[in-house]
């Protein structure tokens, strides 16, 4: 007997207030169990014949297949036109029952629809025991708005798992743009000890980060690893002096803003 059948008496059976409340348990609780169970059967009924074919295909094909191989005196005649049409037969059908499967979601619905029913029926019967959730409810009527509530998420979680192809719950975490500036200033801050540290620790600590900036070792690196390049750098005086002397003037300008942002 279906499950809308042997609850509908005990949904008349029930003390509430307003009339119209059993008449809204019988018409959109009952009538979504059901319906949800109708959509079970039938996609069951698709999914396991389709996955019958793929199962039963993929078992035949290699059979046959392997019987081309025996010695063609000993097997029947035409045998060859015959394993040719039977394997080309059972390939297409194989193949076309795999993408009916994939096409439609047959799989992903059948186990879907299955949970919707399944936690339909649990939340009715919690409710018409006052068991579970409602256990602390004197009665049906103070029950009746938190079950009513309970059957609509179901089905809205339902319908947004149902068209967006499962990824109804997925929301993308958006980008905290004022919360990853702070984080940044506070590694920078904590980076160069410039947190509550006296003026000549920041000039000292600004001048190790400066030193360990790798410019001068990586300009000569490229250098020496470019042959043209390195034939006119030699060509050209002191070249190691004016890199340093420009890194030099570089720190020198920072340290400067630093104490000078440090008085203000």
């Amino acid at each position: 007997m279906p499950f809308s059948e042997n609850v509908s008496g005990i949904i008349d059976d029930i003390e509430l207030q307003r009339t119209y409340d059993k008449a809204i348990l019988k018409h959109r609780f009952l009538d979504e169990i059901t319906y949800y169970e109708k959509k079970r059967d039938d996609t069951k009924k698709y999914y396991n014949v389709f996955r019958f074919i793929v199962t039963t295909g993929s078992i035949l094909l290699p059979a046959i297949l392997s019987m081309g191989q025996m010695d063609p005196a000993k097997l029947p005649r035409h045998f060859d036109m015959i394993t040719y049409w039977c394997s080309w037969t059972i390939s297409l059908m194989v193949t076309g029952s795999n993408g009916f499967l994939q096409l439609f979601s047959l799989d992903k619905n059948f186990f879907s629809y299955s949970m919707v029913v399944e936690q339909l029926k649990t939340e009715g019967w919690q409710f018409f025991g006052l068991s579970g959730k409602y256990e602390d409810y004197p009665d049906h009527q103070s029950a009746y708005k938190t079950f009513s509530k309970s059957v609509e998420s179901i089905k809205r979680k339902q319908i947004d798992q149902e068209f967006s192809s499962g990824k109804g719950n997925d929301k993308k975490k958006k980008f905290d743009f004022k919360g990853e500036m702070q984080k940044f200033a506070q590694e920078q801050n904590a980076n160069l000890g410039m947190t509550n540290a006296p003026p000549s620790k920041q000039i000292e600590k600004i001048g190790t980060v400066a030193e360990s900036i790798p410019t001068i070792s990586a300009v000569k690196t490229l250098v020496d690893s470019v042959p043209q390049v390195k034939d006119v750098v030699d060509s050209v005086p002191k070249v190691d002096e004016i890199l340093k002397e420009t890194a030099s003037e570089v720190v020198s300008e920072v340290v400067e803003k630093a104490v000078d942002g440090k008085k203000d």
